[in-house]
């Protein structure tokens, strides 16, 4: 890949549903930049599943690992993409697969925007590429729950 190469931004007209979450982290916007780009592991995907070079164009993949309900076996979830826009500290956009459960193997484009807050960093985070009205809604129901233990997991419990 040169310079001069574009970048292939996913045609999302015909999976036009897109939801939005905002959230004040405790955690700086340097240590939620490296979280997205270099250390899943840290955070969301299994430990050992990731392969991720923080590149424009640079593909990656990871798995994450969960139980559906309390009590059930843990099953693995792949998650496939590249990154599209790279702002150290500031903005992080990449592709987003997942399965039939996720993204139903649609190619789903989720931006993440760090800019400074009074306890740390807010977050906002869009993701965009949904089929349907009910993949939209799930997801967005799942991110707040990310995002919470994300800054966690990168901080520390909330005292």
């Amino acid at each position: 890949m040169t310079d001069t190469d574009p970048i292939r931004v996913p045609d999302l007209t015909e999976r036009p549903h897109r939801l939005t979450v905002e959230r004040a982290m405790i955690a700086s916007e340097h240590t939620l930049y490296a979280a997205w780009t270099e250390e899943f592991d840290r955070w969301f995907a299994a430990p050992g599943s990731v392969v991720m070079t923080a590149e424009v164009n640079a593909p990656f993949f990871f798995e994450t690992e969960f139980a559906k309900e309390p009590g059930a076996p843990r099953t693995r979830h792949p998650h496939y993409g590249r990154f599209l826009r790279l702002v150290p500290d500031r903005l992080v956009e990449l592709t987003w697969v997942t399965g039939r459960a996720g993204t139903a193997g649609a190619e789903t484009v989720v931006t993440v925007e760090l800019s400074p807050h009074p306890i740390g960093t807010r977050l906002h985070l869009t993701h965009a590429g949904f089929y349907d009205e009910a993949a939209r809604d799930a997801h967005e129901s799942a991110w707040h729950e990310v995002l919470a233990n994300q800054d966690e997991a990168l901080t520390g419990p909330a005292s």
